[in-house]
């Protein structure tokens, strides 16, 4: 059997001065991790596992077996990658620190707002306005509700749904993505101004999806899923799944390389709440900072998501905040680059508070001797 290779960060520090700087940047961000878990499977099973320092990642990687040797070294590298900036239109949104992506729903059946953007073009247009002027950084724009159960839409109606808000977003200074599965949707979107496509099904659910998304040249997202046509919420059976989100990522990054998206314009999502118990969207979180080493920008859509209430005596969606922004912060001490988010002020407050922590963290060498 064929041995996989996993490298996890499994602790941070506040800054590398306050270990010698014996750690280091993770995913080019505001986040120093310390100790990482070298983790070897086989066959659906872990076969070894150490954990090391950077000061020692050398001579661990030294002793993995010799056929481990180049993806060690393309993980480790992943790890300490510092993107660059996504360059979305006139606007440019940096990766060195936590952004906020707004979610905007034109649909009748959305599980957060039921319909109330879609019915309502008003309504629309101020939640727009108020997440940009809140802060987020990009408007997340769909018309086809994916939860469990969602019945699918034709392309043209989503298209008639997503366009006009798109061009509103655009025209009011935003930087827009499509939250999409079709090429056809894709291009309209496009068309209308938006920046970047973000495919729930991997670009997996259409054959020309990777063909339109690489000659279009814009960012694309790339989601976990287990599921694959209508029903992306299939019940999977997986042996552990951290590693095997990870491996469906991985897949998914190579074929969209191998299809012509350059690695530079690859984001990954490891799809919380898509195909996932409980349990399995909590190993999944727990395990965010292992995901860098597949060297992308990482999204986290975990906003109001079922998991929220499932903790919280069954809050109704719109009582999840809080919830919402304890998987927010997890994501920030993750590193993660992007935050997909219903409640934009309090989310991009949050990130606000977050990185004066992070910023008086790095300047802080009172402890050390002189």
């Amino acid at each position: 059997m064929t041995d996989t290779l996993y490298i996890h960060p499994v602790t941070t520090v506040s800054g590398p001065q306050a270990v010698e700087g014996d750690a280091v940047r993770l995913a080019g961000g505001m986040v120093y991790a310390r100790e990482f878990a070298l983790v070897v499977r086989r066959g659906g099973r872990t076969v070894s596992r150490e954990v090391v320092t950077p000061a020692g990642i050398d001579a661990a990687l030294a002793r993995l077996p010799d056929e481990l040797g180049p993806e060690a070294e393309a993980q480790w590298a992943g790890l300490r990658t510092a993107h660059p900036p996504l360059q979305l239109g006139p606007r440019t949104v940096w990766l060195d620190q936590p952004q906020v992506m707004g979610i905007l729903n034109v649909t009748p059946d959305s599980f957060s707002d039921g319909g109330r953007f879609m019915d309502d073009p008003e309504a629309m247009r101020g939640h727009a306005a108020a997440m940009h002027e809140a802060g987020a950084a990009i408007i997340d724009i769909g018309g086809e509700s994916t939860r469990p159960g969602a019945k699918p839409v034709w392309e043209g109606e989503e298209a008639a749904r997503v366009v006009p808000a798109i061009a509103h977003c655009v025209a009011m200074g935003a930087a827009v993505s499509v939250d999409t599965r079709r090429p056809a949707v894709m291009e309209a979107a496009i068309g209308a101004g938006a920046a970047i496509i973000n495919d729930v099904s991997a670009l997996r659910f259409d054959p020309r999806s990777l063909e339109f998304a690489a000659a279009s040249e814009k960012p694309v997202v790339l989601m976990h899923a287990p599921g694959s046509g209508e029903n992306l919420h299939a019940e999977p059976a997986y042996d552990s799944v951290a590693f095997d989100v990870f491996d469906f990522l991985k897949q998914a990054r190579d074929r969209a390389i191998a299809g012509g998206i350059a690695a530079t314009r690859i984001v990954l999502d490891p799809g919380v709440g898509f195909g996932k118990s409980l349990a399995e969207n909590l190993a999944v979180l727990n395990h965010l900072a292992m995901y860098h080493a597949l060297g992308c920008p990482l999204l986290l859509g975990a906003s109001r998501k079922r998991m929220v209430g499932a903790l919280s005596n069954e809050a109704a969606a719109h009582q999840r905040t809080g919830g919402s922004l304890a998987l927010a912060q997890l994501g920030m001490d993750a590193g993660v680059q992007l935050l997909r988010v219903h409640d934009v002020f309090e989310t991009v407050q949050a990130r606000n508070v977050w990185r004066g922590l992070r910023d008086a963290a790095l300047t802080d060498f009172a402890g050390l001797a002189e």
